[in-house]
């Protein structure tokens, strides 16, 4: 049994420029703590643009590249999402990098429609859950938060993560949602949110948060960068859920 050692990093993001984002995002990997998962925000190389068929790049193209030479750097995953065109159809993918190179992917589900991201986006179909020290993790992007039956903890999972540009106007939906995915699936439970104002004028604070299977908050920033390298306890997992045994009383349904 291993606790598991999680980098979050909450930045702003420079409007459209993958340089300027790779750069600063390289820098501030720099001062993570050595962690075994490093978690980025959503679309980190461009902040939340619909501007797709400018911004995309094929699966294999720098923003993957860089995930790699940061993953093999650092010896820890790093996930984060991008831009993707792939088969003629723009995704909002996020990619799980492993230090050898190795990725797995995930589509976010839920295309937020407020902002008309389903007329340029695809929408996945397939939940992620990986490995990682022994914890089975599930991986979801933004607005994929408010979809309870989505990331239903049906799988035993151990840790769920979301990656978001969440609008500080909406930080109270933010932080309840979160917290209720904590308590509902019993697992630890994360956001990690950018910061920053973007092209649209839209202000986002933040808020990361790390929640434990309990719903409690272990860790939690706003209005400001943020580095944060924390442990998690599978032992404290496990005797949570030994102790109050929801999960044993879940109802069993399929998603289509």
């Amino acid at each position: 049994m291993e606790d598991l050692r999680i980098a979050l990093i909450q930045s702003d993001l420079v409007w459209e420029d993958k340089a300027a984002n790779f750069k600063q995002l390289a820098e501030l990997i720099e001062t993570t703590e050595n962690p075994d998962l490093i978690i980025l925000p959503e679309m980190f190389s461009t902040g939340f643009s619909m501007n797709a068929q400018k911004m995309a790049e094929p699966e294999n193209g720098q923003g993957l590249q860089w995930m790699q030479e940061r993953a093999k750097k650092t010896k820890a995953v790093v996930c984060g999402s991008l831009i993707i065109e792939d088969g003629g159809k723009y995704y909002n993918r996020l990619f799980w990098v492993k230090p050898n190179g190795d990725f797995e992917k995930y589509d976010k589900r839920h295309l937020f429609t407020y902002a008309g991201e389903e007329k340029t986006y695809s929408a996945g179909k397939e939940k992620l859950i990986t490995e990682l020290k022994g914890w089975k993790i599930c991986p979801q992007v933004c607005y994929d938060l408010r979809f309870p039956a989505w990331n239903r903890n049906q799988e035993d999972y151990d840790l769920l993560f979301f990656i978001a540009n969440w609008p500080a106007r909406r930080t109270y939906a933010w932080r309840h949602l979160l917290i209720a995915r904590a308590i509902e699936n019993m697992a630890y439970t994360i956001g990690v949110n950018r910061i920053g104002e973007d092209k649209k004028g839209v202000y986002h604070s933040g808020n990361s948060i790390v929640l434990d299977p309990l719903g409690e908050i272990l860790w939690e920033e706003a209005d400001k960068q943020a580095v944060k390298t924390i442990n998690l306890s599978k032992g404290k997992l496990i005797e949570s859920r030994e102790r109050f045994g929801f999960l044993r009383d879940r109802d069993e349904f399929e998603i289509n």
